[in-house]
């Protein structure tokens, strides 16, 4: 008997994930009869309310709060529209969501899906990192860590909020070396919308820096930092101006916490500013261990961070309902007569 031939990369990267679009179905029928059901559909129909009155409040400034591999699953051009069509002013993310999956696509690379079980020792020997069913090629990431290294470079070495770095990042995309146009992270660029990541090194972006620093230390140079306080400091400044502010969140963990405490943040500087009015968590994070990947919805309120009289858990994996209450929000049209926030504004 012959042995089996081993798995190529080839044949492992052979099938791209392709991205959702909103704008391409109508899922408003599908929302409406999860109004109509229980369970989870109908916690998600309530979800999609809720994010439609937050887009709909004149008085509202909405933030995507984003968490987890889903950009990479083919939920990465959601999030991308609802920046573009005006439902969102601000993000909040994992440094891996903003730069290895979405700055790896600007770039021109791709996701691939798993054809079935692989072992993981296999894509080792074949540079592949793994993200439960979805591939990235090693190789394309470590040009990714380079890419950093050199906008890094190219900069003022000085301490920097992560927005203020991505926004670099966007200016640096936008200016013709975007291989795949419309990344979520160009796209907020050129609306205005801030982007921050306040774990910003733990994702590829990480490498490029450390290696920044490493050459620039070496030859008794300065070098550019990330400075995590200025991050709190300016979303908190955001949530000063904003007002009234709605949180969709994807996921949990920092960027959820981060979001919320802006509230506790402007209240220490002895301003006083409301309660994120709606909030929305999709989430498969369980609350046995006391956390929830960062507290329910109704634990928040506790602190002053969230009002619960608009607000919703959904507990589903959120590549199953993201697409769905997108496309709700979408065509429900509430967006097109909303003025975008531009809140990169307070910090040209």
């Amino acid at each position: 008997m012959n042995a089996p031939v081993p798995n190529t990369k080839a044949e492992l990267l052979s099938k791209t994930v392709e991205h959702v679009d909103i704008t391409a179905y109508d899922a408003r029928p599908v929302i409406d009869a999860m109004r109509k059901m229980s369970f989870t559909s109908r916690d998600t129909a309530r979800a999609a309310d809720i994010l439609d009155m937050a887009v709909s409040d004149p008085d509202c400034s909405p933030w995507l709060i984003l968490a987890g591999s889903t950009s990479a699953g083919g939920c990465m051009h959601v999030y991308r529209d609802m920046v573009k069509f005006g439902m969102i002013d601000v993000v909040v993310a994992t440094g891996a969501s903003i730069v290895d999956m979405d700055f790896f696509e600007a770039l021109g690379f791709k996701h691939y899906q798993a054809a079935g079980p692989v072992d993981d020792n296999v894509l080792r020997a074949n540079y592949i990192d793994r993200i439960y069913d979805t591939y990235i090629d090693e190789e394309e990431l470590q040009n990714c860590d380079a890419t950093i290294y050199e906008i890094a470079n190219s900069l003022e070495p000085r301490p920097y909020s992560s927005r203020e770095f991505i926004y670099e990042m966007g200016k640096w995309l936008a200016a013709g070396n975007a291989k795949k146009p419309g990344s979520l992270i160009q796209t907020a660029y050129e609306e205005g919308a801030p982007i921050f990541c306040p774990a910003f090194v733990d994702s590829s972006a990480g490498f490029g820096l450390v290696k920044h620093q490493k050459e620039r230390i070496a030859a008794k140079q300065p070098y550019l930092t990330i400075d995590a306080v200025a991050d709190f400091r300016e979303l908190t400044d955001i949530k000063i101006a904003a007002g009234t502010t709605g949180l969709f969140m994807v996921g949990g963990g920092v960027p959820k916490n981060f979001a919320q405490d802006t509230v506790v943040c402007a209240e220490i500087l002895g301003i006083e500013a409301d309660m994120h009015k709606y909030a929305v968590q999709i989430t498969v994070a369980d609350v046995r261990d006391g956390a929830c990947s960062s507290s329910t919805l109704q634990e928040a309120a506790s602190w002053g961070k969230v009002n619960t009289t608009f607000e919703q858990m959904v507990f589903a994996e959120a590549t199953t309902v993201v697409p769905l209450i997108g496309s709700d929000a979408y065509h429900r049209g509430s967006w097109k007569t909303r003025e975008k926030r531009r809140w990169q504004k307070l910090f040209a």
